[in-house]
């Protein structure tokens, strides 16, 4: 009979800051985990060799290298072989993202140094809102200080799938899944019996995969949009800006178009979409071109490259370099500063489909088209009234029953008088 393992201390537990995940540039091989030595991870080599021929985006390994990474390092601090996991580490690895604080890495310009003397880290300094609290312009919450559900559960799945490839491998002298399943699905699929009569009940695949609250989309309310583009501080940006809220398109979508992309007599914009790759066109709106417009023409003053290949979008300044999405965040964060916010790139996306869902001119399968959505149900998310919408219709609903409270009580004739003729005698208001 086995014994169980005993239970580890997770209290004070924290990952080392070993390996790393490495962008190569190579469409072969565009990341690659590395091991505290700077050898490549061949496990994770060979799931990532399969979901490229899968047609992954390189994005998309990108987001599942970092949770793989993050597992590895437990696998170092445990001292565990990752083909002699087994579900106890499996639970402890889950059990310690929902509990413990996210490690804090440490900036390369301190790695080795003193921490007296140098300056306290930004999340930390003077004015800055505490880790989780919301913001008082847009009500969203700051990045906490714990593991997100959403990133647990993502990590749960990415870790789920992986060793389920390497199972049907037969990699190694891995036995066992250390994610499994559900203990409700352990012994076939969910709804294998269901009843076409009855509704379809949520079930959760794995056993570790935490709860994910459904969110509803926020969008940047008008008079707040007004606020941020006065905060630009260049034709670029606005025309930028103008783009994102008018055509719908993802931030990164946008920024790859071409010159030949952009059609200001027609209004169209084309993008190719994030995950079917495929080309479409957009409309835009007019400000949006005037906004180009006037940036182009400022910008080939300057020496930028020109041509119908050449990208849409440029740095500002020399050497010239196509903008890419990390200088548009960067951006977009200079102009949250300045307002005290904490949108996103993608809020302005929500915007968009929020203005076109709520047109009663506009049928929803059109928005469903611009936005590229695959479901109708995911475009109906933004028939429903946005968190400002709610809160000016509550303190609405308190304005009216304060008016009714404190308004002049009206007089009722005594009975066996006719209403009519006593305003036909004294006046008042009709009926």
């Amino acid at each position: 009979m086995l014994e169980p393992r005993p239970v580890r201390d997770l209290m004070d537990f924290v990952l080392p800051e070993a390996g790393a995940l490495q962008e190569t540039g190579d469409s072969w091989e565009p990341y690659r985990l590395l091991d505290d030595t700077g050898q490549r991870v061949e496990p994770v080599a060979l799931y990532f060799r399969d979901l490229l021929a899968s047609s992954t985006s390189a994005s998309t390994l990108r987001s599942y290298g970092h949770d793989l990474l993050r597992w590895w390092r437990f696998l170092w601090a445990t001292e565990t072989p990752w083909d002699r996991a087994v579900r106890e580490d499996a639970r402890d690895f889950m059990l310690w993202m929902r509990l413990a604080s996210k490690p804090v890495r440490t900036h390369w310009r301190r790695r080795g140094k003193d921490s007296a003397g140098l300056p306290a880290p930004r999340q930390h300094q003077a004015g800055k809102l505490p880790a989780g609290s919301p913001n008082p312009v847009t009500g969203k919450p700051t990045i906490g200080t714990k593991y997100a559900a959403s990133t647990r559960a993502h990590c749960e799945t990415v870790l789920r799938t992986f060793y389920e490839f390497h199972l049907d491998l037969n990699s190694g002298s891995l036995l066992v899944n250390p994610f499994p399943l559900d203990r409700a699905r352990r012994r076939g699929r969910a709804h294998a019996h269901h009843n076409p009569m009855d509704e379809f009940q949520a079930a959760r695949a794995g056993r570790y995969r935490p709860k994910v609250p459904e969110r509803a989309p926020r969008r940047i309310p008008d008079e707040k949009y007004t606020e941020v583009f006065a905060a630009l501080r260049s034709d670029r940006d606005r025309a930028l800006l103008a783009g994102w809220v008018s055509t719908g398109a993802r931030a990164s979508e946008l920024l790859t178009a071409k010159e030949r992309d952009a059609l200001p007599g027609q209004q169209l914009v084309g993008v190719v979409r994030k995950g079917t790759q495929a080309y479409q066109q957009l409309p835009a709106s007019p400000d949006m071109f005037v906004w180009l417009r006037l940036y182009q023409e400022e910008a080939w003053e300057k020496g930028v490259p020109r041509g119908r290949n050449q990208p849409l979008w440029w740095t500002l300044r020399r050497p010239w370099r196509p903008l890419n999405y990390h200088a548009a965040r960067a951006m977009f964060v200079r102009v949250n500063e300045v307002l005290g916010a904490n949108w996103t790139l993608h809020d302005l996306r929500h915007t968009a489909a929020y203005r076109m869902a709520n047109d009663p001119e506009m049928q929803l399968t059109y928005v469903q088209h611009i936005l590229a959505h695959r479901y109708l149900t995911t475009t109906q998310k933004y028939l429903t009234p946005s968190k400002d919408e709610v809160i000016q219709a509550g303190l609405a609903h308190h304005a009216r029953r304060e008016r009714r409270r404190t308004a002049a009580p009206v007089e009722v004739p005594a009975p066996g008088y006719d209403p009519e003729s006593l305003r036909n005698l004294f006046g008042g208001p009709r009926a």
